[in-house]
């Protein structure tokens, strides 16, 4: 008992402060970016002001900070999509996320807002657009596959382009007719979810490339290892609390006028987090993959594209529809419950802990 006390007390000494206390200060910035909005409300219309072609410059600089420092980090040179294993990774990331997750998502909208058709609409909105950013922080966090992570990214913004209006006409038209539910027209420009991609994916995804591939050449992989990505390492972490900061401060207004429907918005929400995430593990494990592999399908499948889907909201219903109303609250409910699936993703780890070797 007294080696494993010794055991968690150096592991703890190893973690930074930020680390250490990461939930503590996700917390801290949640209240203060309700605080900021409910005490100033002329902040929403200052952000506004910086918007180019509908998209907010402090917001994209807050989501390069996370994601670029992550698209670092990847091993490019380890990324072999030819061979079996990953093919076989791949299909079963791409029936969880585009077959399995919409349709969790689907049936618990029903279940849980009956009564409440343009809010479900909005959540199923949530539900079809699958993360093509964030979940590379989550899965770094939770010490997963980031390679895996990089190519389910990807291919998921590939086909989000070509698909999202399809799986749209889907679930808010054709399912709830043969349901004998009330159905929803959506009308998503292909610019519109293109835009999405490359900004919060292509240019993070780039810059991260070329600056890895230059440094490594210049400086070599040793320098580049010890050196240079621990000096960027608590990047992502600061840009995460500084988006979590400005997001919560957009929406502080709606929080505090609104709660009970932002608590109607988001009790599906955090189910259909967990249920996706445990279903995505659950399945990968019991197909005999090893934990890495595990969480990045995981939280592939549970994280969601919230950008676009309030981008499509706002553009087919209006800035002041309850559709995107129920998407804004997303990233309100994503950011601390993806948190609470990384400690849990990480307690599954030593749980099931597996010496299976990596890719």
């Amino acid at each position: 008992m007294a080696d494993s006390e010794n055991a968690k007390v150096s592991v703890a000494a190893k973690i930074s402060v930020l680390d250490r206390y990461l939930t503590l200060w996700v917390l801290a910035a949640m209240a203060l970016g309700v605080a900021i909005g409910w005490l100033f409300p002329d902040v929403d219309s200052l952000v506004k002001r910086t918007e180019i072609d509908g998209v907010s410059v402090p917001i994209f600089l807050g989501l390069l900070a996370m994601m670029y420092p992550v698209f670092l980090k990847v091993r490019y040179e380890r990324v072999r999509p030819g061979t079996i294993r990953l093919s076989a990774l791949l299909v079963l990331s791409l029936v969880l996320t585009w077959g399995v997750g919409p349709l969790i998502m689907y049936v618990v909208a029903h279940a849980m807002l009956p009564d409440l058709p343009h809010y479900r609409t909005g959540l199923i909105l949530v539900g079809i657009a699958p993360c093509i950013g964030m979940v590379l922080v989550w899965n770094m966090l939770a010490e997963g596959d980031n390679e895996l992570a990089a190519v389910l990214v990807a291919l998921n913004s590939i086909i989000q382009v070509f698909f999202f209006s399809v799986l749209g006409w889907f679930y808010l038209t054709l399912l709830p007719r043969w349901t004998g539910g009330e159905s929803a027209q959506l009308q998503a420009s292909t610019y519109e979810i293109a835009k999405s991609v490359v900004l919060f994916l292509g240019i993070p995804l780039m810059l991260g490339y070329t600056t890895r591939r230059i440094l490594l050449r210049r400086r070599g992989q040793s320098w580049y290892e010890e050196r240079f990505l621990p000096r960027i390492g608590k990047i992502p972490l600061a840009g995460l609390l500084y988006t979590i900061v400005l997001t919560f401060t957009l929406q502080g207004e709606k929080i505090v006028q609104l709660p009970l429907d932002v608590l109607r918005i988001a009790l599906p929400l955090v189910t259909f987090f967990f249920v996706a995430f445990f279903t995505a593990f659950s399945i990968a494990r019991l197909l005999g993959h090893p934990y890495r592999e595990n969480a990045a399908i995981a939280f592939t499948a549970s994280s969601n594209n919230f950008e676009l889907a309030i981008a499509v909201a706002i553009a087919v219903w209006g800035v002041t529809s309850p559709e995107a109303l129920a998407t804004t609250v997303g990233p309100l409910i994503e950011i601390p419950v993806l948190m609470s699936l990384v400690y849990v993703s990480l307690w599954l780890r030593r749980r099931f802990s597996d010496d299976s070797p990596e890719r």
